[in-house]
Protein backbone atom coordinates (compact mmCIF):
# COMPACT_ATOMS: atom_id res chain seq x y z
CA UNK A 1 0.00 0.00 0.00
CA UNK A 2 2.02 3.20 -0.87
CA UNK A 3 -0.24 5.33 -2.41
CA UNK A 4 -0.19 8.32 -1.30
CA UNK A 5 -4.49 8.58 -0.50
CA UNK A 6 -6.75 6.30 0.59
CA UNK A 7 -10.28 5.36 -0.34
CA UNK A 8 -12.45 4.19 2.78
CA UNK A 9 -15.79 2.27 2.33
CA UNK A 10 -17.94 0.95 4.98
CA UNK A 11 -20.55 -1.09 3.19
CA UNK A 12 -23.40 -2.62 5.34
CA UNK A 13 -20.85 -2.66 8.20
CA UNK A 14 -22.33 -4.23 11.89
CA UNK A 15 -20.42 -3.25 14.71
CA UNK A 16 -20.43 -3.31 18.62
CA UNK A 17 -18.42 -5.63 21.28
CA UNK A 18 -18.62 -8.85 23.25
CA UNK A 19 -20.61 -9.30 26.23
CA UNK A 20 -18.74 -10.44 29.27
CA UNK A 21 -19.31 -14.27 30.01
CA UNK A 22 -21.90 -13.71 26.91
CA UNK A 23 -22.59 -13.07 23.42
CA UNK A 24 -22.37 -9.51 20.76
CA UNK A 25 -23.73 -6.86 21.59
CA UNK A 26 -24.53 -4.59 18.44
CA UNK A 27 -24.07 -1.12 18.57
CA UNK A 28 -24.35 0.04 14.93
CA UNK A 29 -25.24 -1.69 11.88
CA UNK A 30 -26.76 -1.03 8.28
CA UNK A 31 -23.77 1.65 7.91
CA UNK A 32 -22.64 2.44 4.98
CA UNK A 33 -20.23 5.46 4.49
CA UNK A 34 -16.71 6.51 2.44
CA UNK A 35 -14.19 8.83 3.16
CA UNK A 36 -11.67 10.20 0.33
CA UNK A 37 -8.56 11.37 0.10
CA UNK A 38 -8.57 15.01 0.43
CA UNK A 39 -11.77 15.13 2.90
CA UNK A 40 -12.08 16.06 6.01
CA UNK A 41 -15.15 13.76 7.69
CA UNK A 42 -16.65 14.57 11.03
CA UNK A 43 -18.70 11.57 12.43
CA UNK A 44 -21.69 12.77 14.35
CA UNK A 45 -24.51 11.46 16.91
CA UNK A 46 -25.32 11.34 20.64
CA UNK A 47 -23.20 10.32 23.59
CA UNK A 48 -23.28 6.96 23.73
CA UNK A 49 -24.13 5.76 20.33
CA UNK A 50 -21.62 3.43 19.41
CA UNK A 51 -19.03 6.57 17.72
CA UNK A 52 -15.50 5.25 19.43
CA UNK A 53 -16.83 1.85 19.02
CA UNK A 54 -17.01 2.60 15.41
CA UNK A 55 -13.87 4.30 15.32
CA UNK A 56 -11.82 1.88 16.67
CA UNK A 57 -13.36 -0.56 14.81
CA UNK A 58 -12.25 1.05 11.91
CA UNK A 59 -8.53 0.94 12.95
CA UNK A 60 -8.31 -2.46 13.27
CA UNK A 61 -8.42 -2.32 17.18
CA UNK A 62 -11.64 -4.54 17.52
CA UNK A 63 -13.90 -7.01 15.31
CA UNK A 64 -16.79 -5.99 13.58
CA UNK A 65 -19.70 -8.44 13.29
CA UNK A 66 -20.70 -8.09 9.31
CA UNK A 67 -20.07 -6.03 6.70
CA UNK A 68 -16.91 -4.56 5.30
CA UNK A 69 -14.40 -2.14 5.55
CA UNK A 70 -12.01 -1.67 2.42
CA UNK A 71 -9.02 0.73 2.32
CA UNK A 72 -8.69 1.23 -1.12
CA UNK A 73 -10.50 -1.60 -1.99
CA UNK A 74 -8.81 -3.79 0.46
CA UNK A 75 -10.66 -5.76 3.54
CA UNK A 76 -9.21 -4.24 6.76
CA UNK A 77 -9.21 -8.32 7.93
CA UNK A 78 -6.69 -8.97 5.37
CA UNK A 79 -4.41 -6.24 6.14
CA UNK A 80 -1.79 -6.89 9.09
CA UNK A 81 -1.13 -4.67 11.99
CA UNK A 82 2.15 -2.94 10.97
CA UNK A 83 0.66 -2.27 7.61
CA UNK A 84 -2.08 -0.59 9.25
CA UNK A 85 0.38 1.55 11.27
CA UNK A 86 1.71 2.76 7.78
CA UNK A 87 -2.07 3.65 6.39
CA UNK A 88 -3.77 5.09 9.49
CA UNK A 89 -2.90 6.93 12.89
CA UNK A 90 -5.38 7.11 15.60
CA UNK A 91 -5.93 10.06 18.77
CA UNK A 92 -8.18 8.25 21.73
CA UNK A 93 -9.74 10.11 24.39
CA UNK A 94 -7.50 8.39 26.86
CA UNK A 95 -5.92 10.44 28.91
CA UNK A 96 -2.35 9.03 29.32
CA UNK A 97 -0.64 9.50 31.99
CA UNK A 98 3.10 8.33 32.17
CA UNK A 99 5.46 8.69 34.84
CA UNK A 100 8.97 10.32 33.36
CA UNK A 101 8.10 10.38 30.21
CA UNK A 102 8.33 13.66 28.04
CA UNK A 103 6.40 15.18 25.42
CA UNK A 104 9.06 13.98 22.89
CA UNK A 105 8.96 10.27 23.68
CA UNK A 106 5.36 10.52 23.36
CA UNK A 107 5.18 12.36 20.13
CA UNK A 108 8.05 10.02 19.31
CA UNK A 109 5.97 6.76 19.55
CA UNK A 110 4.44 7.64 16.13
CA UNK A 111 7.75 6.87 14.39
CA UNK A 112 7.53 3.22 16.09
CA UNK A 113 5.82 1.92 12.90
CA UNK A 114 8.93 2.86 10.71
CA UNK A 115 11.94 2.09 13.41
CA UNK A 116 14.39 -0.95 13.45
CA UNK A 117 14.01 -4.00 15.66
CA UNK A 118 15.58 -2.21 18.60
CA UNK A 119 13.51 1.55 17.81
CA UNK A 120 16.16 3.85 17.02
CA UNK A 121 14.93 7.35 16.20
CA UNK A 122 17.34 8.22 13.02
CA UNK A 123 17.39 12.29 12.41
CA UNK A 124 14.99 11.81 9.59
CA UNK A 125 12.66 10.29 12.56
CA UNK A 126 13.64 13.47 14.89
CA UNK A 127 12.74 15.90 12.97
CA UNK A 128 9.24 14.62 11.89
CA UNK A 129 8.31 14.39 15.75
CA UNK A 130 10.00 18.23 16.11
CA UNK A 131 8.27 19.17 12.93
CA UNK A 132 5.16 17.48 14.50
CA UNK A 133 5.11 19.35 18.02
CA UNK A 134 5.01 22.44 16.34
CA UNK A 135 2.41 22.10 14.13
CA UNK A 136 0.56 21.62 17.70
CA UNK A 137 1.80 24.47 19.05
CA UNK A 138 3.56 22.71 22.00
CA UNK A 139 7.39 24.10 20.90
CA UNK A 140 9.51 24.32 23.81
CA UNK A 141 7.05 21.69 25.72
CA UNK A 142 9.97 18.85 24.22
CA UNK A 143 11.13 18.24 27.46
CA UNK A 144 8.31 18.52 29.64
CA UNK A 145 6.41 15.20 31.63
CA UNK A 146 3.11 14.67 30.03
CA UNK A 147 1.80 14.21 33.59
CA UNK A 148 2.77 17.98 34.17
CA UNK A 149 0.82 18.97 30.99
CA UNK A 150 -2.97 20.20 31.53
CA UNK A 151 -5.72 18.53 29.62
CA UNK A 152 -5.11 20.53 26.45
CA UNK A 153 -2.02 20.55 25.90
CA UNK A 154 -2.42 16.77 26.22
CA UNK A 155 -4.16 16.39 23.59
CA UNK A 156 -2.46 18.18 21.29
CA UNK A 157 0.53 16.07 22.52
CA UNK A 158 -1.79 13.40 21.20
CA UNK A 159 -2.88 15.11 17.79
CA UNK A 160 1.43 15.32 17.50
CA UNK A 161 1.81 11.76 17.91
CA UNK A 162 -0.52 11.44 14.81
CA UNK A 163 1.27 13.58 12.52
CA UNK A 164 4.80 12.08 13.64
CA UNK A 165 3.10 8.93 12.31
CA UNK A 166 3.09 10.96 8.73
CA UNK A 167 -0.22 8.12 7.96
CA UNK A 168 -2.21 8.96 4.57
CA UNK A 169 -5.44 8.06 6.96
CA UNK A 170 -6.00 10.32 10.41
CA UNK A 171 -8.44 9.43 12.54
CA UNK A 172 -9.75 10.81 16.34
CA UNK A 173 -11.52 10.56 18.19
CA UNK A 174 -13.07 13.96 19.64
CA UNK A 175 -9.53 15.93 18.94
CA UNK A 176 -10.97 19.10 20.64
CA UNK A 177 -12.59 17.80 23.52
CA UNK A 178 -10.03 19.53 25.99
CA UNK A 179 -9.21 22.82 23.89
CA UNK A 180 -10.53 26.11 24.74
CA UNK A 181 -12.35 28.05 21.56
CA UNK A 182 -8.96 29.27 19.96
CA UNK A 183 -7.23 26.19 19.78
CA UNK A 184 -10.23 24.57 18.43
CA UNK A 185 -10.51 26.34 15.80
CA UNK A 186 -6.01 25.85 15.36
CA UNK A 187 -7.10 22.08 15.45
CA UNK A 188 -9.50 21.90 12.96
CA UNK A 189 -7.76 24.14 10.93
CA UNK A 190 -4.45 22.18 10.65
CA UNK A 191 -6.63 19.38 10.29
CA UNK A 192 -7.71 21.52 7.19
CA UNK A 193 -4.58 22.11 5.75
CA UNK A 194 -3.49 18.13 6.30
CA UNK A 195 -6.58 17.13 4.32
CA UNK A 196 -6.39 19.92 1.72
CA UNK A 197 -2.72 20.53 1.07
CA UNK A 198 -1.10 16.89 1.94
CA UNK A 199 -4.24 14.96 0.73
CA UNK A 200 -4.62 12.98 4.08
CA UNK A 201 -8.41 11.49 4.69
CA UNK A 202 -9.34 12.86 7.93
CA UNK A 203 -12.24 11.60 10.11
CA UNK A 204 -13.15 12.69 13.61
CA UNK A 205 -15.77 12.64 15.83
CA UNK A 206 -16.76 15.48 17.71
CA UNK A 207 -19.61 17.96 19.51
CA UNK A 208 -18.36 21.16 18.12
CA UNK A 209 -21.62 20.54 15.77
CA UNK A 210 -21.23 24.54 14.82
CA UNK A 211 -17.56 24.43 13.85
CA UNK A 212 -18.21 21.02 11.86
CA UNK A 213 -21.14 22.33 9.74
CA UNK A 214 -19.08 25.57 8.47
CA UNK A 215 -15.45 23.37 8.43
CA UNK A 216 -15.73 20.04 6.96
CA UNK A 217 -16.33 18.43 4.07
CA UNK A 218 -18.81 15.46 4.71
CA UNK A 219 -20.77 14.73 7.57
CA UNK A 220 -21.14 10.94 8.96
CA UNK A 221 -24.15 10.89 10.51
CA UNK A 222 -25.69 7.79 13.06
CA UNK A 223 -28.88 7.91 15.70
CA UNK A 224 -31.58 5.57 16.57
CA UNK A 225 -33.51 6.00 13.27
CA UNK A 226 -30.40 5.67 11.07
CA UNK A 227 -27.23 6.54 9.29
CA UNK A 228 -26.32 9.53 7.11
CA UNK A 229 -23.46 10.90 5.01
CA UNK A 230 -23.68 14.10 2.89
CA UNK A 231 -22.17 17.26 2.85
CA UNK A 232 -23.12 19.71 5.97
CA UNK A 233 -25.46 21.56 3.70
CA UNK A 234 -27.06 18.61 2.71
CA UNK A 235 -27.35 17.28 6.64
CA UNK A 236 -29.18 20.87 7.08
CA UNK A 237 -31.64 20.69 3.79
CA UNK A 238 -32.77 17.30 3.82
CA UNK A 239 -33.26 17.72 8.00
CA UNK A 240 -30.79 15.30 9.30
CA UNK A 241 -29.38 17.29 12.02
CA UNK A 242 -33.12 17.39 13.59
CA UNK A 243 -33.19 14.00 14.13
CA UNK A 244 -29.55 13.89 16.65
CA UNK A 245 -31.41 15.19 20.06
CA UNK A 246 -34.49 13.81 20.97
CA UNK A 247 -34.98 17.35 23.78
CA UNK A 248 -38.17 18.96 23.03
CA UNK A 249 -35.95 22.11 24.02
CA UNK A 250 -33.23 22.25 21.40
CA UNK A 251 -34.11 23.29 18.26
CA UNK A 252 -31.86 23.33 14.82
CA UNK A 253 -31.63 26.97 12.95
CA UNK A 254 -32.28 26.34 9.50
CA UNK A 255 -30.65 29.90 8.39
CA UNK A 256 -28.31 30.30 10.93
CA UNK A 257 -26.79 26.69 10.93
CA UNK A 258 -26.97 26.39 14.38
CA UNK A 259 -28.68 24.64 17.37
CA UNK A 260 -30.78 26.45 20.01
CA UNK A 261 -32.59 26.54 23.23
CA UNK A 262 -35.93 26.57 22.75
CA UNK A 263 -37.69 29.47 24.74
CA UNK A 264 -41.32 30.19 25.25
CA UNK A 265 -41.76 33.73 23.82
CA UNK A 266 -42.58 36.35 26.16
CA UNK A 267 -43.82 40.28 24.94
CA UNK A 268 -43.45 41.05 21.19
CA UNK A 269 -40.62 43.90 20.08
CA UNK A 270 -40.32 45.33 17.10
CA UNK A 271 -36.27 46.82 16.59
CA UNK A 272 -34.98 49.17 14.13
CA UNK A 273 -31.21 49.61 13.20
CA UNK A 274 -28.45 48.45 11.24
CA UNK A 275 -25.01 46.78 10.94
CA UNK A 276 -23.51 44.74 13.95
CA UNK A 277 -25.81 46.49 16.45
CA UNK A 278 -28.70 45.52 15.26
CA UNK A 279 -27.51 42.04 14.77
CA UNK A 280 -26.32 41.71 18.27
CA UNK A 281 -29.37 43.05 19.72
CA UNK A 282 -31.74 41.33 17.80
CA UNK A 283 -29.77 38.04 19.41
CA UNK A 284 -29.81 39.50 23.03
CA UNK A 285 -33.29 40.11 23.41
CA UNK A 286 -34.00 36.42 21.47
CA UNK A 287 -31.86 34.72 24.40
CA UNK A 288 -33.78 36.01 26.70
CA UNK A 289 -37.31 34.93 25.00
CA UNK A 290 -38.55 38.35 23.74
CA UNK A 291 -40.69 37.42 20.29
CA UNK A 292 -39.26 40.05 17.40
CA UNK A 293 -41.87 41.24 15.16
CA UNK A 294 -41.84 43.17 11.74
CA UNK A 295 -45.40 43.91 11.08
CA UNK A 296 -47.41 42.46 14.12
CA UNK A 297 -48.54 45.26 16.67
CA UNK A 298 -45.50 45.23 19.47
CA UNK A 299 -45.33 45.63 22.76
CA UNK A 300 -42.83 48.13 22.98
CA UNK A 301 -39.86 49.02 20.25
CA UNK A 302 -36.29 49.07 20.41
CA UNK A 303 -33.39 51.18 18.27
CA UNK A 304 -30.13 50.19 17.88
CA UNK A 305 -27.95 52.80 16.99
CA UNK A 306 -24.31 52.71 16.90
CA UNK A 307 -23.55 52.90 20.83
CA UNK A 308 -27.06 53.86 22.02
CA UNK A 309 -30.32 52.07 22.30
CA UNK A 310 -33.48 53.70 22.78
CA UNK A 311 -36.58 52.04 24.13
CA UNK A 312 -39.66 53.49 23.61
CA UNK A 313 -43.29 52.14 24.76
CA UNK A 314 -46.05 54.55 24.49
CA UNK A 315 -45.10 57.31 26.08
CA UNK A 316 -42.30 55.88 27.93
CA UNK A 317 -38.48 56.42 26.39
CA UNK A 318 -35.44 55.41 27.82
CA UNK A 319 -31.74 55.42 26.69
CA UNK A 320 -29.07 53.13 27.04
CA UNK A 321 -25.25 52.70 26.39
CA UNK A 322 -25.03 49.11 26.03
CA UNK A 323 -27.04 46.02 25.66
CA UNK A 324 -26.10 44.99 29.20
CA UNK A 325 -28.07 48.13 30.41
CA UNK A 326 -30.95 47.61 28.15
CA UNK A 327 -31.55 44.05 29.13
CA UNK A 328 -31.32 45.04 32.62
CA UNK A 329 -33.82 47.82 31.95
CA UNK A 330 -36.11 45.22 30.69
CA UNK A 331 -35.60 41.99 33.53
CA UNK A 332 -36.74 44.52 35.92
Amino acid sequence: MNNPGFNIELKNLSVGYELPGGGPLEILKSINFSASPGEMVALIGSNGIGKSTLLRTLVGFQNYFSGSIQLNGKELRTIGSREIAWVMSFVSTENIRVANMTVFDLVAYGRFPYTNWIGRLTSDDRQKVADAIKKVGLTGFENRQTIQLSDGERQRAMIARALAQDTPVIILDEPTAFLDVSNKYEIFHLLQVLSKEKGKTVILSTHDLNIALREVDKLWIVTEEGNFQGAPEDAVLNGWLNQLFKNENIGFDLKEGEYFFKKKFREKVKVEGEGLSLIWTLRALNRLGYQIVMKAEPDFKVTAGEKSWTFQKGNATEKFNSIYELLMFLEK
